[in-house]
């Protein structure tokens, strides 16, 4: 043990050099958050529709997208991963636009795939969206999207507030632009990529989806009504309005909507139809923050969906404090001080469900005011502490910490009255449930609702849990009321558990992050190790640990159970393993000594991982992340407190 035990502190050593090689002089950490090129693809198009692209972004853009395609022709949607006809199709459309003919073997390759695959005709709705905004695809098929759902109240079943925060700006800004109906035409068609497969027979109508398909019947003869000159001028100028309103209020001082994609871009092109011109001081604050997210590197230029800095800050402080780093160092200090000026204090959509809640608590990227999360909230939560921040009223907040202390305590209490009904935390809303939202027939793409998680739930949990062990008596929040929330959280997380003993991860992939997340949090809660909950959770992380000793899940699980804890080992996955079964009082198994030993064979000189795979989650099945950071920051943390375990012989 004691030749395990020196080997983890020398890949430990270096990793933690490394991460704090990395912080910003400013006190953040950022790594790149990778995703596909239908990012690529979508920038060009709506630089194209909006009229400003220009002939080096169309380059190197295309240069980017090339060098992503397969052998076969296709692309995916993460590494290594079953090609993807939408995707596929959509860069062959941007490459088209930067001017490669369908002549091209490369070309010609992908062209075959996608109708093999179904053609045009069998894209996901966002795309021959983007099909229709350039002449390729006829708005008349596509699912209706009528403004006038923005009088909906917050009460009535499909309203706004029923969708998920992401889902819920894209689908403001596309009502805008659907009803305007645009055309762009481009240079060039693309007969080439139809099957000529008919359209997909409906859906008996005493079913869900034939009742939603009779349901967009109605809507599209709404909209041939709303466009007649009288209706026009009247109810759908007002939904216009209401609607463009809604939009501009919920613009960030970055320029951004949401801190993600889908909603900015489409923003911008629903504002340009309302009659905003591009020297409008909205519409330049939109455009210009758009080259914060993209990426430059040897003539390739990629876009970034969305940033993760203070989530990954916080993973950092954690992880370092886990380290056993000295909780008066300097980079510790100045992360926190970055967090504390980057909490949320005014009030967003989530007030809709919560109007008598105070504001408080951290969104995930540089400026998302409106959409705090509960994930990042948690936490950093938890990442003050370990920096040692203590809120006044149990002792003294440390020097210069102050203001730290009182933002923790009032992102605590919003996470306390963001819990949904059912005791369980989703990442941006409460009680955001409504399952009809799946059923609608634009819905095809993507989670469309924000329910709890059990990897949310979780931080939560360790949260409040760690909160009341905390407590010296003059908690303010009252040890009852918290108390109350952790045990119905702990409910939520045992009825979870899936019967083989693992937990579903909403947001990072997936049984291994689920389970990785949950365990570690029990334990806080006091649940004993011994717990069936626990042993169980255990002994599945033992049967999928891989032969090299490292662990991974593909991200094939989500649609295929059979892959849940199986794929090649990653860094972070054998993190999040090891975290389970360190918490679990397993340091000293044989599981955990694989596990370690993985890590440090196959640590790089700089104190880094490789990891091409995608280990995180957008929405299950559809888009998936490779967070650049995940593989160092919880190795730091796993690896720490796998040593603080076996030298203060905390292990069995």
């Amino acid at each position: 043990m004691a030749t395990d035990l020196q080997g983890a502190k020398k890949t430990l050593e270096a990793a933690r050099a490394y991460l704090l090689s990395l912080q910003e002089q400013e006190g953040y950490w950022k790594g790149e958050l990778e995703t596909n090129v239908t990012m690529d693809a979508e920038d060009l198009f709506v630089r194209s529709f909006l009229g400003i692209l220009t002939s080096e972004e169309t380059a190197e853009s295309a240069a980017w997208i090339r060098s992503q395609q397969r052998s076969d022709g296709t692309w995916a949607n993460f590494y290594n991963g079953p090609a993807d006809l939408s995707t596929s199709l959509e860069a062959y459309v941007a490459l088209r636009m930067a001017g490669d003919s369908s002549e091209e073997p490369h070309m010609a390759k992908a062209a075959a795939y996608i109708r093999d695959a179904g053609g045009l005709e069998r894209t996901r709705v966002f795309t021959r969206l983007w099909m229709a905004l350039f002449g390729l695809w006829p708005w008349e098929e596509l699912p209706a999207l009528p403004p006038e759902m923005i009088f909906l109240p917050s009460w009535f079943p499909l309203n706004i507030y029923d969708f998920a925060c992401w889902a819920r700006q894209t689908i403001v800004a596309l009502t805008v632009v659907a009803s305007h109906r645009p055309v762009r035409p481009l240079a060039f068609g693309i007969e080439e990529l139809r099957s000529g497969l008919p359209p997909v027979p409906r859906k008996p109508v005493w079913t869900v989806d034939g009742a939603f398909q009779l349901l967009d019947r109605a809507l599209h003869r709404w909209e041939r009504l709303a466009r007649r000159p009288s209706v026009k001028a009247t109810v759908r100028r007002l939904a216009l309005e209401k609607a463009e309103r809604w939009i501009i209020d919920r613009q960030e001082d970055d320029g951004c909507w949401g801190g993600i994609q889908p909603p900015w871009v489409y923003s911008l092109m629903a504002l340009q139809l309302q009659g905003y011109d591009l020297a409008h001081p909205i519409m330049r604050k939109g455009i210009a923050g758009l080259e914060g997210f993209t990426i430059r590197e040897d003539g390739l230029r990629r876009f970034e969906a969305c940033q993760s800095p203070v989530w990954d800050t916080a993973l950092s402080v954690v992880a370092l404090a886990d380290s056993g780093d000295d909780l008066a160092d300097e980079p510790l200090a100045r992360a926190v001080r970055w967090l504390t000026g980057e909490e949320v204090k005014v009030k967003g959509d989530w007030a809709v469900r919560r109007p008598e809640l105070e504001p408080g608590g951290w969104a995930f990227e540089f400026a998302n005011d409106n959409y705090p999360d509960l994930d990042d909230t948690a936490e950093i939560i938890l990442a003050f502490r370990k920096a040692g921040v203590r809120p006044t009223g149990e002792q003294a907040a440390p020097p210069g910490y102050e203001e730290s202390a009182a933002a923790l305590m009032r992102a605590r209490r919003w996470v306390e009255g963001m819990v949904s009904a059912d005791g369980g935390w989703g990442a941006f809303d409460a009680d955001n449930t409504r399952e009809l939202c799946r059923r609608l027939p634009f819905c095809d793409f993507g989670a469309v609702i924000d329910p709890p998680s059990a990897d949310v739930t979780a931080h939560v949990v360790e949260m409040l849990a760690r909160e009341l062990s905390l407590d010296d008596g003059s908690d303010p929040f009252g040890r009852t009321r918290t108390a109350e929330l952790l045990a119905g959280g702990l409910r939520w997380l045992s009825d979870a558990q899936e019967k083989d003993g693992s937990w579903f991860g909403r947001w990072g992939t997936n049984y291994v992050y689920g389970t990785g997340a949950v365990v570690p949090a029990l334990v806080e809660a006091g649940v004993p190790t011994d717990d069936p909950r626990i042993t169980r959770a255990v002994r599945w992380l033992e049967e999928h640990q891989n032969e090299d000793g490292g662990f991974g899940e593909d991200l094939l699980s989500y649609v295929e159970r059979d892959w849940a804890g199986r794929g090649a080992s990653t860094a972070s996955q054998t993190a999040w393993a090891l975290l389970a079964l360190v918490a679990a009082g397993r340091a000293d198994s044989e599981a955990a000594r694989r596990a370690v030993a993985w890590l440090g064979e196959t640590q790089r000189r700089d104190g880094g991982w490789d990891e091409p795979w995608f280990t995180g989650t957008g929405f299950p099945g559809d888009f998936y992340i490779n967070y650049h950071l995940y593989r160092l920051v919880f190795p730091v943390s796993a690896l720490g407190r796998y040593v603080a375990a076996l030298e203060s012989g905390a292990s069995r």
